[in-house]
């Protein structure tokens, strides 16, 4: 790959190695691609947001009030949202 020392490609060749960039990028390399020799687009890893573990992941952490599910509670939360219980 021609670009590969810089992290740059041209259209063509991000095209071709779209396989390549995409290993590079998963390794946290960010990479330009250009039209004509103008920068027109970056290719950026994606960053999660949360790493959670899946149901139960906040267990133990979260205290709700005792009344959370009272009837005046789902009364005022359903009027907050325009909903008459």
């Amino acid at each position: 790959m021609a670009g590969e020392a810089a992290g740059q490609f041209n259209i063509h060749e991000a095209k071709t190695n779209l396989s390549r960039i995409i290993e590079r990028v998963e390794r946290g390399e960010e990479i330009i691609i250009s039209r004509a020799g103008q920068p027109v687009a970056k290719v950026v890893p994606l960053s999660r947001s949360a790493n959670r573990g899946g149901r139960g992941s906040l267990s133990g952490r979260l205290v709700l009030a005792p009344d959370w599910d009272s009837e005046e509670t789902n009364a005022q939360i359903a009027g907050d949202f325009g909903m008459v219980p």
